[in-house]
């Protein structure tokens, strides 16, 4: 069988990023990493080469800066041998069988591009985003005015498909979590890599909707999981991952949906995503206070 090209993006994972690539080194199937660091200033590579700087399977190439996840992901794409290739995150933990699961149901399935796995919280609860709708315009309205919360069990629902009950097996869905993306290199070669227009967060939405777009399924594979400790690598710099997220939701709308919609929607989604952002900025800068205040 032929090595697994595994492709982390790390900046500043601390010790989050050695255990990651330790659990993708105990894999039951033959792997190859390659890390690509985004100009971090803590001690991630320095403990990773203690760790595991020996091993031939691990490659790691050193950005003098943050290029952004999408552009800093295509470089280790663009290194990866694997027919299989997946983009995992810094502050995420495969278990050994994790990457042989999610393989397996992409080779029973020819039809499929792209499947992922069941991310977990470190709680062992389903993150948020593992399985998804595309965000369309009402979705996303939904979604910001907490409509499907209001209105649980009605036919008002986001994108998010977190609350309903696990499938039996591998199922197609619009959409999975970019903390773990297994691709097939021949949709790869088909849809073309990340769009690295996208500084941070999006990309994986854009990826997704593009593999759609050209007619491979996306699989949701909830028998293998990963753990992964959202918001790890941002935690420092709250209000550059919030700018961003928000900069990636209006590129994503308007590269996808502004020839679909009335330019008024348009309009409207700019404003509701400009709000969103200033109280999520609010919000995070109010909370920092308080925090500094209690360490005082």
């Amino acid at each position: 069988m032929a090595p697994t090209s595994v492709v982390i993006v790390n900046f500043n994972a601390g010790a989050l990023l050695s255990e990651a690539v330790a659990s993708v080194l105990a894999s039951t199937v033959p792997v190859e990493v390659i890390v690509v660091d985004n100009g971090s200033s803590d001690d991630s590579l320095r403990r990773l080469r203690e760790a595991a700087g020996r091993d031939p399977r691990v490659r790691i190439l050193e950005n003098r800066e943050n290029r952004g996840f999408a552009r800093a992901g295509n470089q280790g794409l663009a290194l990866a041998t694997g027919d299989f290739l997946l983009l995992l995150n810094p502050d995420a933990r495969v278990e050994p069988d994790t990457i042989a699961r999610v393989r397996e149901a992409l080779v029973a399935r020819p039809e499929a591009g792209m499947a992922g796995a069941l991310v977990l919280n470190p709680d062992g609860t389903e993150q948020e985003g593992c399985r998804r709708a595309l965000p369309t315009p009402a979705r996303a309205f939904v979604r910001a005015f907490g409509l499907g919360r209001l209105f649980r069990g009605g036919s008002l629902r986001d994108y998010s498909l977190s609350d309903l009950p696990l499938p039996p097996g591998p199922v197609p869905v619009d959409a999975i979590s970019g903390a773990f993306m297994l691709v097939r290199r021949s949709a790869l070669q088909e849809v073309g890599p990340l769009d690295d227009g996208y500084f941070l967060h999006c990309e994986d939405l854009d990826w997704c909707f593009r593999f759609g777009r050209a007619g491979r399924t996306i699989l949701f594979v909830p028998e293998a999981r990963v753990v992964h400790h959202k918001g790890s690598c941002g935690r420092d710099r709250p209000l550059f991952v919030e700018w961003h997220l928000h900069r990636g939701m209006l590129r994503f709308y308007r590269k996808f949906f502004l020839s679909e919609y009335p330019r008024p929607l348009y309009w409207l989604v700019t404003v509701g995503v400009g709000l969103r952002f200033a109280a999520r900025a609010v919000l995070t800068l109010l909370l920092r206070t308080f925090a500094r205040r209690g360490h005082a």
